[in-house]
């Protein structure tokens, strides 16, 4: 594309300018995947620009902050880290950019212009691309950039991207979101729903595969919805790809997930995350016929009452999500799910949120992402009565965790004395004596073994459970 060619030639200017010095960058991720998998495109702009990657904020040359405004407390940490490079910049006069989905909120642009006007770069979901453009404006000109588009933004095909694990990839398969949740900001700052062309995905999968990557997780706000827009647009829209000598017609998410399937070399697909409501048939047979889609399926709830999820804007009840759960019990053997629960929200009563508890001790997850409900400026749920007090929302917390926790220690029993396939990742964070690795549905578990199974795939026999993790060794 145009201007992805224009990029890369900024990233040389600036490669240039940058030649022979030893320049470092240290960036800071918030939020979800899809943010991660932004960051992995930022660094890879960096170092092609001559910049190495430093842990040490301190010592850095170029700070980036790359934001999420889902929740309050990643305000609260922006705001902490800004305060602290304050003097680091006076020291080492190092350069800070920010970007993400807080930038594309106004009140937040203004803040930080107000508040700390030492900040040089604030760029946006849609303008993350122009990264390169702008540095070296910076570095030509000494000048202060802001650089934000409020309207959706395009997609953009071969922007580098530096990936730091070497078993698993994130794939951003779509961009944006059409659901406009009472209390999400997402569709207010990551625009529409834009889905990427599937040849560009699978071409994407077929070098991540060739460098020796084992599990992909494919990325979106909204995965199932993956080419409806565009079918809107043009209803006949179909893809022709061939994998492996086989010819594929990709015009939906299932297709995609099917066309994965065939490509060599990679072991394990997940994704996140679907919409309960967008769930379809063909969905689910893919997920069951697919011998390397994961059986573990992320599932946001949200709430267990049909009517706070009326006001939640999510489009679905209480009854058709548990059907919903039922009809993949019976479709996909032995899979298992996830969820994500906000806990407070507005108008929720103690009887609605004993409607979620229920849901959750029918569904028993495996995980559960557990929220405590906070007001995102420029959502309909942060104008809206009855706000429940955080005294009760921190109470109705404590007993959910506390389900939550009690439900895992009895799925954890289950694992005992099973063999699981792990794929496995790395050396343990807490123990480097101890290899690490999931199960097929998300596990972590630990086990004594030599380095050179990493990046392999292993049957493990369970022998323990530690709430948070499971303990395994080799069956031979």
């Amino acid at each position: 594309m145009e201007d992805i060619d224009i990029q890369i030639q900024f990233m040389e200017k600036v490669k240039k300018i940058n030649k022979n010095k030893k320049l470092t960058y240290a960036i800071l991720t918030m939020g979800c995947q899809l943010n991660e998998n932004d960051s992995e495109k930022i660094c890879g702009m960096f170092e092609q620009m001559n910049y190495t990657k430093t842990e040490d904020i301190a010592k850095a040359n170029f700070v980036i902050f790359n934001t999420c405004c889902v929740r309050e407390n990643s305000e609260d940490k922006l705001f902490g880290k800004l305060g602290e490079l304050k003097k680091i910049k006076e020291q080492n006069r190092c350069i800070i950019a920010i970007g993400g989905c807080m930038m594309q909120e106004k009140v937040m642009t203004d803040k930080i212009n107000k508040s700390y006007p030492y900040v040089d770069i604030i760029f946006g979901t849609h303008t993350l691309h122009k990264l390169p453009e702008n540095i070296y404006k910076i570095l030509q000109e000494q000048i202060k950039i802001k650089d934000i588009l409020d309207i959706d933004g395009e997609v953009y095909e071969g922007l580098p991207i530096k990936r730091f694990d070497k078993t698993k990839a994130s794939v951003t398969i779509m961009y944006g979101c059409n659901n406009f949740c009472s209390y999400c900001i997402v569709p207010y700052v990551r625009g529409r729903e834009r889905s990427r062309n599937p040849i560009d995905i699978l071409k994407e999968i077929e070098d991540l595969a060739n460098q020796g990557y084992k599990e992909i997780t494919l990325l979106g706000q909204n995965v199932n919805s993956y080419l409806v827009s565009e079918k809107v647009k043009d209803p006949s829209l179909k893809f022709k790809a061939k994998i492996n000598n086989k010819e594929f017609i990709i015009n939906s998410f299932a297709t995609l997930l099917i066309a994965v399937n065939e490509i060599q070399g990679i072991e394990r697909i997940r994704f996140i995350s679907p919409h309960p409501k967008d769930f379809t048939d063909d969905v689910i047979q893919a997920i069951a016929k697919c011998e390397k889609v994961c059986k573990f399926i992320h599932l946001p709830l949200q709430s267990g009452s049909t009517k706070m999820l009326k006001v939640m804007n999510r489009k679905y009840s209480k009854k058709q999500y548990l059907e919903l759960v039922e009809k993949m019990t019976t479709k996909i053997p032995n899979v298992k799910f996830s969820t994500d629960i906000i806990v407070g929200f507005a108008g929720e009563t103690d009887k609605d949120f004993e409607e979620t508890l229920d849901v959750v001790k029918k569904v028993k997850y495996e995980q559960v992402y557990m929220f405590i409900y906070s007001k995102r400026e420029g959502t309909p749920g942060a104008n809206m009565e009855n706000q429940v007090a955080e005294e009760v929302k921190h109470k109705r917390f404590d007993r959910l965790k506390k389900l939550v926790e009690s439900q895992i220690a009895q799925n954890n029993q289950k694992y005992i004395g099973t063999i699981q396939k792990i794929l496995v990742e790395g050396k343990s964070k807490n123990n480097d004596k101890m290899l690490t690795g999931r199960t097929d549905s998300n596990k972590v578990v630990v086990f004594e073994g030599n380095q050179e199974l990493i990046n392999t795939i292993q049957n493990l026999k369970i022998i323990s459970e530690h709430m948070w993790y499971l303990k395994g060794k080799l069956n031979d």
